[in-house]
């Protein structure tokens, strides 16, 4: 029942307006976090305002509600998916387009160049401290971040607690040019803006979008991008037409730059949705371009009354060029943002994509993702039941960040046939951050890893033949050689984060949780487990863990509202607060069981949740769960103790200071 007194107290909180809101998550961020009043007033500023638009049309007890207990109080679990079944014009065909068949030594291989996540910052300066107040450094916040003044002086080409100044990215630039000179194409999957996301603007993310790609432009030959959750103002927030057309002008920035690469009948269909569909000139393959943000959870407009199956019609849209690719015979890779079965993506678009992979599987040969940070993969099976080699149908390869805010920076260069266009090779290639020389001569690039070096020997049956393709079957058996070898799996977990923080162990349930994700091209189906706390630092993350990568644009508002379900000192504070000014809260209660986190049903959040409903049974004299009215008085509350606020913490935080004045 919590979550329907929460959403009772915050649908009155924002009824006439988003002022409230705003005054009490700035008191909350200050309350719950090391960060400076700039901060939090930034952050909650641009973020408030999205989040009462979606209150305000949020039906209490509908399974937007439970999405928003997951996503942001961390203590559900996601409601049933509610059942769509895509509809396609014909049956999978058992066949994809087909090339004549050569000899290995036949085999053209071109190279294509993917990287991602490049967050650069502009005012990035060198010499200003690397130990600041705010969740990302290397700027002259204050008198004693400037460059003389800070123990802690940043170098030239960047560091760990920050994002990528503008020389680190123009190094990799360089780098690829000069050492791929005859790449047939790049592929950038998102997020050029950086995680200053309390001092961002409309003007700013625009200028930083045509920075960046018209360096890519100087130095590189075609570049096929794509729509990250950071390029927008205020980061996450991607409404759909059926909503609204807030979106539109990083719509219009980020199709202007495309333009160049795709074409303008390509640039209409990107300016409209932010996706995009164009034939590769030099070959017989299609790109597509998604914008995967219509499915991520921390994208809060989404939380409408009922969530859309298919915002923008995208689904519909590449439901038809996948079609019209597989009738003429046309290979497609589908390039996109977010993994979309990732912990991040919503698990009803997560679904109803995975039918359509599985539908088009042989004229998919390959996805490629960014968002994470990391280097990994995802596997997408035709039967989830039952994973195995013989059931893999897809693969999707997730981009390391060139910013180096969670491991060494990155991109990869994929060796590819050039008919079949299918993977032959994934090689990774760093800046070594920890060489002696990286901030005094500049970042030194070189290759990290081969896939085909690193695991053609470890799986079964090996695979001998130079230039046999990565298939899905493949990659589900280098994850059955982790589950069977701890020190190839350490391997790996090494290589995720390119050897940085790389002493960390993960074993037992840890590495099964991450081979779960490794085989979830479904969102569903990735063992990932709600968590309440704070989640908004990018510098405080300990343990190895899917769920635990550098959540590009994670939500401030998201770290605070979950907070309250584990932070003692603050309801503390919020009991000393309630009872000093003698607040009254009388929630309207509605009949509905919600679906409890695994997570939060395991600890000390179940007792929580029993005591709350212990106290609404007890003050109100209703059966738990019965239609009514609680009272809870400044009086009445002091015998409760904190197992009750802890349940009830995110609704004393919204109602004491509003319903006392």
């Amino acid at each position: 029942m919590m979550i329907q007194r929460v959403l009772s107290v915050l649908k009155a909180l924002v009824k006439t307006g988003d002022a409230a809101l705003i005054f009490l998550g700035k008191k909350l961020c200050k309350i719950s976090s090391s960060y400076d009043e700039e901060f939090c007033t930034g952050v909650v500023e641009r973020e408030a305002p999205s989040i009462a638009s979606i209150i305000r049309t949020m039906k209490i007890g509908s399974d937007s509600s439970i999405h928003f207990c997951m996503s942001f109080l961390g203590v559900c679990d996601a409601p049933k998916i509610d059942e769509w079944n895509v509809e396609f014009a014909f049956q999978k065909s058992c066949h994809g387009p087909k090339d004549k068949i050569l000899k290995d030594q036949d085999r053209e291989i071109i190279q294509v160049v993917h990287f991602s996540d490049i967050h650069v910052d502009p005012l990035y300066e060198k010499g200003s401290n690397t130990k600041c107040d705010k969740p990302t450094c290397c700027r002259s916040y204050t008198e004693g971040d400037k460059p003389g003044k800070t123990k802690n002086p940043a170098g030239p080409f960047g560091d760990h607690a920050c994002d990528s100044p503008i020389t680190l990215e123009k190094s990799m630039y360089e780098f690829i040019k000069k050492d791929f000179p005859h790449a047939a194409f790049s592929l950038f999957t998102g997020d050029i803006v950086d995680h200053g996301l309390w001092n961002t603007s409309k003007s700013y993310n625009e200028d930083l979008i045509q920075h960046s790609y018209e360096m890519m432009t100087e130095n590189l030959d075609i570049v096929y991008g794509t729509t990250g959750n950071h390029e927008v103002h205020p980061p996450n927030i991607f409404e759909p037409v059926s909503i609204g057309n807030e979106t539109q002008w990083v719509y219009d920035s980020l199709s202007r730059q495309w333009s160049r690469w795709i074409g303008n009948s390509s640039m209409v269909q990107a300016r409209a949705v932010g996706a995009y569909s164009t034939r590769y000139p030099k070959g017989n393959l299609r790109i597509i371009s998604l914008n995967t943000n219509m499915y991520y959870r921390l994208n809060f407009i989404l939380y409408q009354e009922a969530l859309e199956k298919d915002p923008n019609g995208q689904f519909n849209w590449l439901v038809k060029e996948l079609e019209a690719a597989e009738t003429i015979g046309e290979n497609v890779y589908i390039i996109g943002h977010m993994p979309m079965g990732d912990a991040d993506a919503l698990p009803g678009g997560s679904n109803y994509f995975d039918q359509i992979v599985n539908r088009y599987s042989n004229t998919i040969k390959a996805m490629f993702f960014g968002h994470t940070h990391l280097d990994h993969f995802e596997i997408s099976y035709s039967n989830y039941t039952e994973r195995t080699h013989e059931n893999a149908v897809a693969i999707s390869y997730i981009c390391p960040s060139l910013t180096p805010t969670a491991g060494m920076p990155s991109f990869k260069v994929y060796d590819v046939d050039a008919e079949t266009f299918e993977v032959i090779d994934a090689k990774t290639y760093i800046a070594d951050m920890d060489d002696q020389s990286f901030q005094t001569s500049g970042p030194t690039w070189k290759q990290y890893y081969s896939a085909k070096e690193a695991y053609a020997e470890i799986i079964k049956p090996r695979l001998t033949e130079p230039k046999a393709e990565l298939s899905p079957a493949f990659w589900h058996n280098v994850t059955v050689a982790f589950e069977k070898n701890q020190t190839e799996f350490d391997a790996y977990m090494a290589r995720k984060s390119r050897g940085w923080q790389a002493d960390k162990q993960c074993t037992d349930k840890c590495r099964q949780t991450e081979i779960c994700a490794l085989r979830a091209g479904r969102a569903q189906d990735n063992c990932w487990v709600p968590t309440a706390g704070v989640h908004f630092s990018k510098r405080d993350e300990s343990e190895h863990n899917h769920n635990k990568h550098d959540e590009c644009g994670s939500s401030v508002a998201r770290g605070l509202l979950s907070s309250l379900m584990r932070r003692q000192d603050m309801l503390e504070l919020l009991q000393d607060s309630f009872l000093d000014v003698g607040a009254k809260i009388e929630p309207t209660l509605v009949r509905r069981e919600e679906p409890l986190s695994t997570a939060a049903a395991n600890g000390t959040q179940r007792q929580d949740y029993c005591a709350a409903a212990s106290l609404n049974s007890s003050v109100t004299g209703n059966p738990t769960g019965s239609v009514g009215t609680a009272t809870v008085t400044g009086s009445a509350a002091r015998g409760l103790g904190l197992v009750a606020f802890r349940s009830m913490g995110i609704l004393l935080l919204l109602a004491f200071e509003v319903l006392s004045s």
